[in-house]
């Protein structure tokens, strides 16, 4: 049994090309060390905090993937879940495949192009640590077809959403795994002053200061695109990393009561 609920975020990794570079900068901004799993897997590599596993790193198998951080979503059973995916308006990009026995992964992309993962765990289960510096903390799909995704992810997952900004000049859903207290990850409607945005998840990682690894990212040739800045979640800053790789930084400790575009 998964120590996730079905469709609540399980895991997350980047593609990169050059691995090497890659692990320097995790390595000092997130305070990650590194085991390569080898060449039978592409030199998959995990990234742990404190010991425990929190992401992975690996080289990108072909230059024309994008450089980018992805999110899996846990799922007791990939290939039953492959074809909820198409029956409710997906693609299936690839799988479901067995990944020794770790479990089996598919690539899915939804009705509003965001692409996301699907794991079926078996020895790897996903995340051993979230919600601490340098761990997975939040996710959230930003996409232009809101309500084509909103309907797209209840299908297929069930998820309960809740409207927290104004629908209208911030339209933010929180989404949530049935039967959990907390919400599993949040949905953005793109507005039109961001059409050179992919639609794409956005995967936030926990920090002790979001100022402190704002400068760091700065220090070790990324960028900060956006703040930091105050949200009721956190201080945030959006950033890439020195490859171009883009993620967000939040320090959970530091909440407002104010929310974004209100």
């Amino acid at each position: 049994m998964s120590a996730f609920g079905e469709g609540a975020p399980c895991w997350a990794d980047v593609a990169l090309p050059d691995l090497a570079v890659g692990r320097t900068f995790y390595g000092e901004l997130l305070g990650w060390t590194f085991e390569d799993q080898g060449e039978e897997f592409g030199h998959y590599t995990m990234a742990l905090r404190d010991g425990v596993k929190v992401a992975a790193l690996m080289p990108k198998a072909d230059p024309s993937m994008p450089t980018a951080w992805g999110v899996f979503l846990a799922v007791a059973d990939a290939a039953r879940t492959a074809e909820k995916v198409r029956a409710a308006g997906g693609q299936v990009a690839f799988g479901p495949d067995a990944v020794g026995d770790s479990g089996v992964m598919a690539g899915v992309v939804d009705p509003g192009g965001s692409f996301v993962g699907l794991w079926q765990p078996a020895g790897h289960q996903g995340f051993d640590l979230v919600n601490k510096p340098g761990a997975y903390a939040w996710s959230e799909n930003h996409t232009r077809d809101a309500e084509a995704v909103d309907a797209f992810y209840q299908d297929v997952f069930g998820y309960e959403s809740q409207q927290v900004g104004d629908g209208v000049h911030f339209d933010y859903k929180v989404w949530s795994v049935p039967g959990a207290e907390d919400p599993s990850l949040g949905r953005l409607k793109l507005d039109g002053t961001a059409e050179d945005t992919p639609s794409a998840y956005q995967v936030y990682f926990a920090v002790g200061d979001c100022d402190d690894a704002a400068a760091t990212v700065r220090r070790l040739g990324g960028q900060v695109l956006v703040g930091p800045a105050e949200s009721p979640y956190g201080r945030t800053a959006i950033v890439t990393d020195d490859q171009g790789a883009r993620f967000a930084v939040i320090d959970l400790a530091r909440r407002s009561d104010s929310i974004p575009g209100q």
